[in-house]
């Protein structure tokens, strides 16, 4: 019988799931951004004419946005209640995952029903289809220890380059290069802060774990490797039955 994962508040979870049928997703820049945004802009109990009514615009508004609306957002979201913190993404062409610590009782399911929903009437919007386009509801796995959750950093963070679809560190739609900055900031003892604008929150359980820039970076090639290796002793043993 398969184990019933009960979401509890303060705890971490891995998240992820594929286009049904494992379609894709996301098919230009454009979708990343979209999920990207509703990652940062969802992480609450907002509603879509509240965030509008920050920026002075109705719901049926024509007016262009403005580069100011961004930061105004940004500052708004910011202020507001989260429901989960965000401490690393990996978008793929057909697929995500997300490692989040949830805030709130429910937090975790309210904030990606938000999510789900709200790409979903997107996408089906922008390519004329109808139906669900993910597979089911999310899968999640409880984090239950530290050496799993540092695993999971360098898994989701190197989840690209392991598909053989990018090198991770120069692949813009992870955590990678955010946590990096970060970290750099930390170390350096600089003002540090994530922007308005960023989706992740709640980064400081991996700024205690690296001393360098370059320790993260080592550690994200070291899981892509064992699981590369992972992956190829599986395909093979396939081949052999």
């Amino acid at each position: 019988m398969k184990e019933i994962i009960i979401l509890q508040t303060g705890e971490y979870y891995h998240i992820y799931n594929r286009g049904v049928d494992k379609r894709e997703v996301f098919l230009d820049e454009e979708d990343f951004w979209k999920f990207f945004n509703c990652l940062r802009d969802l992480n609450n109990e907002t509603y879509y004419e509240e965030r509008l009514g920050v920026l002075g615009i109705s719901k049926n508004s024509i007016r262009p946005v403005k580069s100011s609306d961004f930061k105004e957002l940004g500052d708004f979201i910011q202020g507001q209640e989260k429901l989960v913190e965000i401490v690393s993404y990996s978008l793929g062409p057909n697929h995500f995952h997300l490692i989040l610590k949830q805030l709130k009782d429910n937090g975790i399911s309210i904030f990606m029903q938000r999510v789900g929903t709200s790409y979903t009437n997107y996408f089906n919007k922008k390519y004329d289809r109808s139906g669900s386009l993910f597979q089911g509801t999310f899968k999640k796995v409880h984090i239950d220890n530290e050496k799993y959750l540092l695993w999971l950093l360098g898994y989701v963070n190197g989840n690209i380059e392991i598909h053989g679809l990018g090198k991770a560190s120069d692949y813009p739609w992870t955590s990678y290069q955010a946590i990096r900055k970060e970290l750099n900031s930390f170390l350096k003892k600089e003002e540090r802060g994530l922007s308005n604008l960023s989706a992740l929150s709640g980064l400081d359980i991996i700024l205690s774990q690296f001393g360098s820039v370059e320790q993260f970076e080592e550690f994200v090639k070291m899981v892509i490797e064992e699981s590369r290796t992972k992956k190829e002793m599986e395909s093979y043993l396939l081949e052999e039955d």
